[in-house]
C-alpha cells in the first residue's frame, strides 16, 4: 500500500465501534497497522468532543495517539477558504477536504457525497471495501 489516508471522524467512530463491515474493517486495520493513516486536527477535536463513556474516550485517545494529526497550517487555511468560496460545504468538512488535498491524502469517509464535487479529492467509503 503506497497510498496514504486521512480518516474522517465518522469512519474512525464506526471502525472502532465495529460498525464497518468485515472487509472494510480489515482494510482499515491494514492502513493503521502500516502507519498510512492521518487525522486532521478537526477530526481530533470532533473525536475528543464526543461525550462518551470513559472506555470509549480511552479508545479514541489511543487511536489518536497512534495517528499522525495534521495541523491547521496556513496552506490548509487558504485551501479551506477557497473551498468555502467555491462549494456549499460545512466548515469542518472544508477543513478536512483541504487537509486531504494539501497533503495528497485519500479521504476515508462514509459521507462521500459531502465531498464528491471537490476536484482532485479522492474519497473511499470503508463500508464499500
Amino acid at each position: 500500500m503506497g497510498t496514504k489516508y486521512l480518516i474522517d471522524t465518522n469512519a474512525v467512530i464506526e471502525f472502532l465501534s465495529g460498525a464497518v463491515p468485515e472487509s472494510g474493517s480489515k482494510w482499515l486495520q491494514d492502513i493503521v497497522d502500516e502507519d498510512l493513516h492521518h487525522l486532521s486536527v478537526i477530526n481530533q477535536i470532533e473525536l475528543l468532543g464526543f461525550n462518551g463513556s470513559p472506555t470509549e474516550m480511552q479508545t479514541l485517545e489511543e487511536f489518536i495517539n497512534v495517528s499522525t494529526v495534521l495541523p491547521l497550517s496556513d496552506v490548509v487555511v487558504q485551501k479551506t477558504i477557497d473551498l468555502r468560496k467555491n462549494h456549499t460545504i460545512k466548515l469542518p468538512d472544508a477543513i478536512i477536504a483541504a487537509t486531504s488535498l494539501t497533503y495528497q491524502l485519500t479521504l476515508v469517509t462514509r459521507n462521500t457525497i459531502d465531498f464528491q464535487k471537490i476536484e482532485g479529492l479522492d474519497c473511499v467509503n470503508p463500508h464499500k471495501q
